[in-house]
């Protein structure tokens, strides 16, 4: 399943960077990509820069344009079937800065 999940975050990552042209999709990092074990559905976790508002025009952006994203994920890979995408949130780097801005003593 690893290496499912890794072949779909890089098909899905080039898919976003190179075929999307919606313009409510902003700056858009693929931080992972969690496939179910029958391979129907996957959760595409991604981080998006800025705030709280471009994060929702862009998760709206990359709901609206999962079947292009589907459809290259069928191009590109070999599987028995391609699974429907689910895009969430990924807020692993703002902890991160959060937690880093803490240990120097900022917050």
């Amino acid at each position: 399943m690893r290496r499912v999940n890794e072949a779909l975050r890089e098909v899905v990552a080039t898919a976003i960077a190179s075929e999307l042209e919606d313009p409510r999709i902003g700056f858009v990092t693929v931080t992972g990509v969690d496939t179910s074990p029958d391979l129907r559905s996957a959760r595409v976790h991604v981080s998006v820069l800025g705030d709280e508002e471009e994060r929702e025009r862009s998760l709206a952006g990359l709901a609206s344009s999962h079947g292009l994203i589907q459809a290259a994920i069928a191009r590109e890979t070999r599987m028995k079937r391609t699974p429907t995408l689910t895009f969430l949130y990924d807020d692993t780097p703002e902890r991160g800065m959060r937690l880093t801005r803490l240990l120097e003593g900022d917050e």
